[in-house]
């Protein structure tokens, strides 16, 4: 039984994170490749609302503004709006005088509030969201809103790209080369599951109001176009480039945060787990997403300490066992040197791997006693 335990543990660990991808890879293959939507011609490109919600952005919000309206797109179908709720800061002026139009209040009652009060405000076929804090590459809009000259998608996920030239927690830029992998193949196949904040757009008439404790908007509110019955398609030419947390602690907070919204989110998709309905998709979210928040976080222990107990008398998992520790201990080094600079790629990896995992735990207590507050700080970006 105990053999059983592990090599089950190992199988769904192996499949979540490596075979999960060459299925979809060997699935894309049979299938044929999906035909490239013919990209629109510049006087039909459509009339797009930028949405930036920037709290307390001051030291980055003119150059988001300055470099938003100089994107390769038509100025006349271009609007930019900042809503800086609760800003204590010159944040509102700033982008005031930087040429966007502002929408601003006092109250602070965070990122989702700001959002639904934004979408009172678009009258554009399209709205794409962007963070303050995300650089974006000057054909960014153009790619962005390519895909939508098919009907049947409903939201395009740009691409996050870490800049590893900055100085920060090595291991994130691998972590999301790795998950542009992923999309690319989603996008192939079915439907992108779920887009990253720095660059999405949807449709505006697809989008609904987020519940004021949204914790993630953009997986949520990509999702939930999905499931209505369209496609989230992908364009990995729409960049959005920003810094790596600056310190391993201020990643530490960002991926509490995100699991916390993961296990929120799982609830309010359930509707996403039923294959009848949603078949191809229903499947792309449990390998892709559910179990890396469900299952993935409580194998990984559980195999170490099956290994532990199989390891005795059996050279097979003694090597195993070998491993399993070998990576451990590089994980561990990691956060001794974690502010050191180690010129070996992807040295900091598997301490990410134990983060993004070990985070699961309490999310998951948060959600629970309700103690993930929408007001959250963002995370510390290294310059």
């Amino acid at each position: 039984m105990t053999e059983i335990l592990f090599w089950a543990a190992a199988a769904v660990l192996f499949y979540t994170y490596v075979g999960y991808g060459l299925l979809a890879a060997l699935l894309v293959r049979l299938r044929g490749d999906r035909p490239a939507p013919a990209p629109f011609a510049e006087a039909d490109l459509p009339a797009i609302t930028v949405v930036v919600a920037a709290y307390n952005e001051a030291a980055w919000i003119e150059e988001k503004v300055r470099t938003t309206l100089a994107l390769d797109y038509p100025a006349d179908k271009l609007r930019l709006l900042v809503v800086a709720d609760g800003s204590t800061d010159d944040t509102a002026e700033i982008a005031r005088q930087a040429g966007a139009e502002v929408l601003f209040e006092p109250a602070r009652n965070g990122k989702v509030a700001a959002m639904n009060r934004a979408m009172a405000h678009v009258t554009t076929p399209l709205v794409a969201f962007t963070d303050a804090n995300a650089r974006l590459a000057p054909d960014a809009l153009q790619h962005l809103v390519a895909p939508f000259a098919e009907a049947e998608v409903g939201a395009v996920a740009g691409e996050k790209r870490v800049d590893t030239s900055a100085s920060g927690t090595a291991g994130e830029g691998l972590y999301w080369r790795y998950e542009s992998a992923l999309k690319r193949l989603d996008h192939r196949l079915g439907s992108v599951v779920g887009a990253a904040g720095e660059l999405f757009a949807l449709r505006t008439e697809l989008v609904e109001p987020l519940e004021p404790d949204t914790l993630l908007d953009d997986f949520v509110l990509s999702l939930r176009v999905a499931q209505a019955g369209y496609r989230v398609a992908y364009a990995p030419e729409a960049a959005a480039i920003e810094g790596p947390s600056a310190t391993l602690e201020d990643e530490w907070t960002r991926k509490v945060r995100i699991c916390a919204g993961g296990w929120q989110s799982m609830v309010r998709l359930r509707g996403l787990l039923n294959p009848v309905r949603h078949g191809l998709l229903t499947w792309q979210y449990i390998s892709h997403r559910v179990l890396r928040w469900t299952l993935a976080p409580v194998l990984l222990p559980l195999a170490l300490v099956l290994n532990v107990v199989l390891a005795v008398g059996s050279p097979l998992y003694g090597v195993l066992l070998g491993l399993q520790l070998a990576f451990y201990a590089v994980a561990a080094s990691g956060w001794v040197l974690r502010d050191a600079d180690v010129a070996v790629p992807g040295f900091r990896l598997p301490l990410y791997v134990v983060f993004m995992h070990a985070a699961v735990f309490p999310g998951l207590v948060r959600v629970l006693r309700g103690r993930q507050s929408v007001n959250w700080a963002r995370a510390a970006r290294a310059a």
